[in-house]
């Protein structure tokens, strides 16, 4: 039998060969066989691990959950100044580039919502620790005398969110009309209007 450090690591492998296979493949018609020819294993070896490919997808879904918003975490508490941190959460909040892995599979497995209460949660829960995250943010700035809000700290956290959300698809989706730098110029202008303040490369385009 396994030790428990050795399962450890191999589910995290096969977690990390489904992610690949999802980028590869897409989640439509995704198999078993699929993920274990990534991971140069047998079917049989990755069903050990994951009964099925659902408990599979679920476990893909809470790394790209956590990797995502940790990613964020840390780079807002990177910064003391409220502009510089605002800006690097908005910076963290965008894929990198079209290819951005994390990125893409969010996409991919968010699509389950609509299909798993499971999935359906996962998002809520990314969703709530995002506009939290913003919340902090905003409050702090307004605290500290920098920011001067036009509207609620919940309000404008969830539509900055939202803003995000609606351009990294497009990023991810090749939109050709939709670059990352645009993206987050007008992400940032939309938070420079709500905050009153201007923010370091809000003008960028």
């Amino acid at each position: 039998m396994a030790r428990p450090k050795d399962q450890t690591r191999r589910r995290d492998e096969i977690v990390a060969a489904a992610g690949r296979a999802i980028l590869r493949r897409g989640l439509t018609g995704l198999r078993v066989r699929d993920v274990a020819e990534e991971a140069g294993l047998s079917a049989g070896l990755v069903s050990y691990y994951y009964r099925d490919l659902d408990e599979l997808l679920l476990e893909v879904h809470q790394d790209a959950v956590d990797r995502f918003y940790w990613g964020r975490a840390e780079a807002a508490d990177s910064e003391t100044d409220p502009r510089r941190r605002l800006v690097r959460i908005v910076e963290a909040g965008l894929p990198a580039d079209e290819d951005d892995p994390v990125c893409r599979v969010l996409y991919e497995t968010h699509v389950h919502a609509s299909r798993s209460r499971t999935h359906a949660a996962l998002m809520t829960a990314l969703w709530d620790r995002e506009v939290s995250l913003y919340s902090a943010a905003l409050a702090h700035g307004r605290d500290a005398g920098v920011f001067r809000l036009r509207g609620p700290v919940a309000d404008v956290a969830a539509n900055a969110v939202a803003l995000e959300d609606a351009y990294g698809l497009h990023v991810v989706g090749r939109n050709s009309s939709v670059s990352v730098p645009r993206a987050r110029a007008l992400v940032l202008r939309y938070l420079e209007t709500e905050t009153g303040c201007e923010l370091t490369g809000g003008g960028q385009a």
